[in-house]
C-alpha cells in the first residue's frame, strides 16, 4: 500500500508539510486556519470570553463547520464537568468528525487552557501565575509544568494556552493573578522555565498577551495602552522574547489591547517582523478570542469582517480562535485578488508543521493515548502543587515572633477566605471558570479549606470559624459573630481576600477591575473590627493582587501574603502558621500602604519615585518587590566585583556570601539589582538582573556569583537603537529591591556599542558554591548585614 508522503514518517518535516501544501485546495487550506468550539448548554453558558454572545447566533452546526477539515478544536474538556473518560470519547468524536470532513483526513490540534494546571474537571489545581512569581524558583515552575504537559497530552490535547507574560503595571487590573508580577527579568525567567516544562512532554506552549496587555489605561481590562515604544521594549516584550529565544516557545497569542492605536492583531511589525525575522520565532500565532472580529467592531481599523481576515493574516496571524468567523471569507478575498495565495501558504504551511511535528499525521495517529478514565489529580500531583503552594507564601510581618503560632488553646479562624475554598483557585481553574455558573457548583477537586488544614495542624486546639463578611457584597451583619469569636480566643487568625470570577462575578480575574485597592466589600470593616478586640491577629491575605495595607500593618501581630496558593493552599498556610514551613517566597508585586489611585511598580526612574519637594504624595510601596520574611536569618557579605572595568561586549562577575546565621534550616532569595546613574535616557532607579534561591542548613553558607554581561546593561538609546553606552553602573545583592546593604560598582568602557537586534544576551547565569562551615563561621567581614 503506498503511503501518502505527508504520512511518511522517514521524510522530514519539511518534506511533508510541502507535500501536503501543494495537494490541498484552497478550502482545506482555509479551514487549517480555523477553529471550533462546540459549547454545551449548561448552567451560565455565556460569559466565558468577552463578547461571547454576541458569536453565539447563527453559528453553523460542527458537522457542517468541518466539512473542509479544521484547524483547532478549542476546549473540549474545558467547557464543561466531564469526566476524564467521557472528555476522551468526546474528543474521539470530534476528531473523527473532522478526519472524516477533512478530503485529506487531516486531524485537528486540540487546545485547552493550562495556566492553574489543565482546566478540566477533576484536574490537579495548581497555585495562580502569580504566585509562581513569589516562588521565585524557576525549576519548581519547570517541574510543575511538564507534568501539566503529561495529563494534557494523556487525554489527547496537543496546545495550551499559557503561560501569561503580561507586566503589571496597575494593581488595580483584574488579570495580575494570571501574570507573574511586576518584573520582565523575573517573568521572563518563570516564563521559559514553563515553557520547557510543559513543551518537554509534548504539548505546545502558548505565549501570551502579545504585547502589553497589561499596561491599559486606569487598569480596565482591553483598555487602550498608553506607553511609547522604549517603554514597550524594556518592559514588556523582554519576557516574550526570553521565552521564544532562551524556552523555543512554539505558539504566541496576540493582545487585544491596542499600543498607540495599534492593534496587535493587526500589526505586521509585531507579528512578523519582530517576532519572526527578529527573535527567529518559527511557531504559529493564534488570535486572542475573537480578536480578529474585535479587529471591526472594537478597534474599528477595517470596515468589514473579511478586511478584518485579510488584515490580520498578512500580519502574521495563523489561526482563528476560538472559532473559525473571518477566515472563510479569505477565499473570496484570493478570488477577488485582495490577497496573495503566497501569504495564505505561509500561515498554512506553520500549522501543517506543527500537526506533523505533534504527530497527528503519522499512521498510527490515536487521538488519546488511552481511552480508559485517568486519574488527573493523583497524589504526586497533589504534592507538587503542595510544594508550588509553600514556596509561593511570604512572609510579610512578624511583630516579636509571633509566627510561629505555639500550639494555642483557642483560635478564631475568621474572614471569608477561611471558608471558602474557591478563594485558594485563580479564575482559569475548573472550578472558577466553569462550575461557578452551575447551581450545584461545589470544586472540581477536592481543596481543603483552611478551617481544615488547621485542626489536622493543631488538633488539640479549638477552631472557631466565622466568615464575618462575603467577599464581594457590603453585608456586615456578621461581623459581631466574627468579633465574639475573636474576644474569647487566644488569637485570631483572619483570612480575607478574593474570590476569583469573570466579567465582575468576582473580585479578581478577567474583567474584575477595581477603581482603588481597598479590600473588597465589606472586609476592611471586618479587620477593623477584630483589631478592634485586643487579641493578636494574623492577617492572612489569599489574593489575586496587592491590597493596601498601611491602615493594619502596625497592629497585626503577624501577616502573611498568600496568592491563589491552589488546591493544597490550605495545608501551606496552616503549615506557615505551625512553623511546619518556613516561607520562602518573595514579593513579585509591591504591596502598597493607601488604597488610592496611586499603584504603580519598583521599575521607577527619579521622576516616579522620589517626592521631596515634588508631590505631596508618596508612590512607595509598603512592602517592596522581592521582599520576605522567614523563621531564620540570613547574613550578606563580602561583595566582590572581578572587575573594576570592562569592554562593551564584556562580562563582569559579582560575588557575595549568604550565612543562615539562625537556628533552623531556609531558604533566601539572593537578587541582584543593576543601576545605571548617568544615561543619554531616562533610566529606572534598579532593576532585577539575576536572582537564586538557595537552600541553606542552619549554620551554612554559600557563595553566589552572578554572571553579568555588559548586554543586560542595554537599552534603546535616543534614536531607538539598542546600544551598551560606557559609564559607571552600580550593582547590589540583596533580599529586596530595597535592600542596599551590599553595593558596588563597575565601569563599561570604551565607545558605544550597538546589540544586534535578536542578538543580545538575556539572561544572568547564577553558580552557588557551598563555603566550609569553619570559613562561614570567621570574623564577620565590615559589609555584611542581616536580615
Amino acid at each position: 500500500m503506498t503511503v501518502a508522503p505527508w504520512r511518511d514518517p522517514a521524510l522530514s518535516v519539511e518534506e511533508r508539510a510541502e507535500a501536503l501544501l501543494a495537494d490541498l485546495a484552497p478550502e482545506e487550506k482555509i479551514a487549517q486556519l480555523g477553529s471550533y468550539w462546540k459549547r454545551p448548554e449548561i448552567g451560565d453558558a455565556e460569559g466565558f470570553a468577552p463578547m461571547q454572545s454576541t458569536f453565539d447566533e447563527d453559528r453553523d452546526p460542527f458537522e457542517e463547520a468541518v466539512k473542509s477539515g479544521l484547524g483547532h478544536i478549542t476546549r473540549a474538556f474545558g467547557s464543561a464537568p466531564l469526566t476524564s473518560e467521557e472528555g476522551v470519547a468526546t474528543l474521539r468524536r470530534l476528531q473523527s468528525a473532522v478526519v472524516a470532513g477533512s478530503p485529506h483526513g487531516i486531524p485537528a490540534i486540540a487546545h485547552e487552557e493550562c495556566l492553574t494546571g489543565l482546566m478540566a474537571h477533576q484536574a490537579t489545581t495548581y497555585p495562580a501565575a502569580i504566585a509562581w512569581g513569589a516562588s521565585f524558583a524557576p525549576e519548581l515552575v519547570e517541574e510543575m509544568a511538564a507534568r501539566i504537559g503529561q495529563d494534557m497530552r494523556a487525554l489527547g490535547t496537543h496546545h495550551g494556552l499559557a503561560p501569561v507574560l503580561d507586566i503589571v503595571r496597575d494593581y488595580r487590573w483584574g488579570r495580575i493573578e494570571e501574570t507573574m508580577g511586576e518584573d520582565p527579568y523575573l517573568t521572563g525567567t518563570l516564563a521559559t522555565a514553563y515553557v520547557k516544562g510543559l513543551q518537554s512532554s509534548g504539548v505546545i506552549a502558548t505565549l501570551k498577551h502579545f504585547a502589553g496587555h497589561a499596561a491599559s489605561r486606569a487598569g480596565r481590562n482591553h483598555a487602550p495602552v498608553s506607553i511609547g515604544i522604549r517603554e514597550l521594549h524594556e518592559v514588556d516584550l523582554v519576557p516574550f522574547e526570553m521565552a521564544v529565544r532562551l524556552g523555543g516557545a512554539r505558539s504566541v497569542m496576540n493582545s487585544y489591547a491596542d499600543i498607540d492605536g495599534i492593534a496587535p492583531a493587526a500589526s505586521r511589525w509585531l507579528l512578523t517582523e519582530l517576532l519572526r525575522e527578529t527573535w527567529g520565532f518559527e511557531g504559529t500565532v493564534v488570535s486572542d478570542y475573537w480578536a480578529v472580529n474585535f479587529l471591526q467592531s472594537m478597534h474599528r481599523v477595517v470596515e468589514s469582517t473579511r478586511e478584518a481576515a485579510v488584515t490580520t493574516l498578512r500580519a502574521g496571524m495563523d489561526v482563528e480562535l476560538p472559532e473559525t468567523n473571518t477566515f472563510p471569507e479569505l477565499l473570496e478575498a484570493i478570488e477577488a485578488g485582495e490577497l496573495e495565495v503566497e501569504v495564505l501558504d505561509a500561515a498554512v504551511r506553520r500549522v501543517l508543521r506543527q500537526k506533523i511535528e505533534l504527530g497527528l499525521l503519522d499512521p498510527d495517529f490515536d487521538p488519546a493515548t488511552t481511552g480508559e478514565a485517568i486519574d488527573l489529580d493523583p497524589p504526586q500531583n497533589r504534592e507538587l502543587a503542595r510544594r508550588v503552594a509553600e514556596e509561593s507564601i511570604v512572609l510579610l510581618r512578624n511583630d516579636r515572633g509571633t509566627l510561629p503560632l505555639a500550639a494555642p488553646g483557642r483560635i478564631a479562624l475568621l474572614g471569608p477566605a477561611a471558608v471558602e475554598p474557591r478563594s485558594f483557585l485563580g479564575c482559569y481553574s475548573f472550578t472558577n471558570h466553569v462550575l461557578s455558573r452551575l447551581e450545584d457548583n461545589g470544586t472540581s477537586v477536592a481543596v481543603p479549606t483552611l478551617g481544615e488544614a488547621l485542626r489536622v495542624e493543631y488538633p488539640e486546639a479549638t477552631v472557631t470559624e466565622a466568615s464575618g463578611v462575603p467577599f464581594l457584597e457590603p453585608d456586615t451583619s456578621g461581623i459581631a459573630e466574627a468579633v465574639a469569636a475573636a474576644e474569647a480566643a487566644d488569637v485570631a487568625v483572619l483570612a480575607v481576600g478574593d474570590i476569583a470570577g469573570l466579567f465582575g462575578a468576582g473580585t479578581s480575574g478577567e474583567g474584575c477591575d477595581v477603581a482603588d485597592l481597598r479590600l473588597p466589600g465589606a472586609q476592611h470593616e471586618l479587620v477593623e473590627a477584630v483589631l478592634a478586640t485586643g487579641t493578636p491577629v494574623v492577617l492572612v491575605l489569599v489574593t489575586g493582587r496587592p491590597y493596601a495595607l498601611g491602615n493594619y500593618v502596625e497592629r497585626c501581630a503577624a501577616i502573611i501574603q498568600a496568592f491563589m496558593p491552589g488546591e493544597e493552599g490550605g495545608s501551606a498556610l496552616a503549615g506557615v502558621l505551625s512553623g511546619r514551613v518556613n516561607p520562602s517566597g518573595r514579593l513579585p508585586i509591591g504591596i502598597p500602604g493607601g488604597m488610592g489611585g496611586q499603584p504603580g511598580t519598583y521599575l521607577a526612574p527619579v521622576l516616579a519615585w522620589v517626592s521631596d519637594g515634588i508631590s505631596n504624595i508618596d508612590p512607595k510601596p509598603l512592602f517592596p518587590f522581592g521582599f520576605g520574611l522567614g523563621y531564620t536569618r540570613f547574613e550578606y557579605s563580602d561583595l566582590q566585583v572581578s572587575s573594576p572595568e570592562i569592554a562593551a561586549d564584556g562580562t563582569v562577575e559579582i560575588s557575595a556570601t549568604i550565612t543562615n546565621v539562625g537556628d533552623r534550616d531556609g531558604k533566601e532569595v539572593a537578587q541582584l539589582y543593576l543601576s545605571d546613574p548617568v544615561a543619554s535616557v531616562v533610566r529606572p532607579l534598579k532593576r532585577l538582573v539575576g536572582f537564586t534561591k538557595i537552600a541553606l542548613m542552619a549554620g551554612e553558607a554559600a557563595r553566589v556569583t552572578f554572571r553579568l554581561h555588559a548586554d543586560r546593561t542595554s537599552f534603546l538609546g535616543p534614536d531607538h537603537r539598542r546600544i551598551v553606552e560606557p559609564g559607571e553602573f552600580r550593582v547590589r545583592v540583596g533580599s529586596s529591591s530595597e535592600d542596599i546593604t551590599l553595593e558596588a560598582g563597575f565601569r563599561v568602557t570604551g565607545p558605544v556599542r550597538t546589540v544586534g537586534d535578536g542578538e543580545r544576551v538575556l539572561d544572568t547565569p547564577v553558580e552557588v558554591t557551598p563555603v566550609p562551615v569553619a570559613a562561614a563561621a570567621g570574623e564577620e567581614a565590615p559589609t555584611a548585614g542581616v536580615r
